[in-house]
């Protein structure tokens, strides 16, 4: 496909009706640099608008993709040029039901986190298993949304990782929030401990901080939350994923 062709084609029509670029831009609802843009090849037309430019010069839209005029006879060209309009504006479809699809997947899958922070009871490790669930939906559905408006992968990449970073913060701050405020165990936690001692007290291990639950089962059942060392944390959650736990007692 020509596009200086079809710019100087694009032109021609103009000069035939005798109108000024500023006139077919009033009526083609564009800017003049649009116009521009077209007979000099720049840029096309968008397909939305290759009927209405067709009709108003009273051509082909086969006519304006070829960038002349032709017999009304369906010559091969003709055909070509009519497949690649249907491949075309099949490509364009199928963006759309990929775009649709992302929407449905995110919304599903922040349905899912809601339900579970909302109605799973914290002491049931269900809520953080639905939640995670959720988020690899919901970021399953923002890659194909984003797929089909940036084009650079490495930005695709960053807004997903920052999208999970945004939720590893969420689920730790809202844990932390429930914990000081609401006396609710940490669903996100690595690590449960109690002992024979201290039967009615049970220690919550998450990233950022040990919930201490106290009195359990009794009226008198509270939460005492206590800050960690991050570069401590981070060391003692790879010994419990790793099965070292026990050859590293905190306590």
């Amino acid at each position: 496909m020509d596009q200086k062709k079809i710019g100087m084609f694009l032109k021609e029509l103009r000069k035939e009706k005798e109108l000024t670029q500023e006139e077919l831009a009033e009526r083609f609802r564009v800017s003049n640099r649009t116009i521009s843009r077209w007979e000099t090849g720049t840029n096309l037309p968008d397909i939305s608008l290759l009927v209405e430019i067709a009709e108003f010069f009273d051509v082909s839209i086969p006519e304006i993709i070829n960038g002349e005029r032709k017999e009304m006879n369906m010559t091969q060209e003709t055909v070509e040029t009519a497949a690649k309009m249907a491949e075309y504006s099949g490509n364009e479809m199928k963006v759309g039901k990929k775009t649709t699809a992302g929407y449905l997947l995110m919304g599903f899958g922040i349905f899912i986190i809601i339900f579970a922070l909302i109605s799973i009871n914290p002491d049931s490790s269900w809520g953080a298993v639905y939640s995670k669930l959720g988020t690899i939906f919901a970021t399953v559905g923002l890659y194909l949304v984003i797929k089909t408006k940036f084009i650079k992968r490495w930005t695709r990449a960053l807004t997903v990782i920052g999208f999970l970073l945004l939720m590893f913060a969420l689920f730790h701050t809202s844990d932390y929030m429930a914990a000081k405020y609401s006396n609710q165990v940490p669903r996100f936690n690595y690590l449960v401990e109690y002992t024979s001692e201290t039967p009615n007290t049970r220690y919550f291990e998450t990233l950022f901080f040990t919930a201490v639950q106290q009195d359990v089962g009794t009226g008198n059942e509270h939460i005492e939350v206590h800050k960690k060392n991050l570069s401590q944390s981070l060391k003692e959650y790879f010994y419990v994923v790793t099965g070292q736990y026990d050859k590293y007692g905190r306590r």
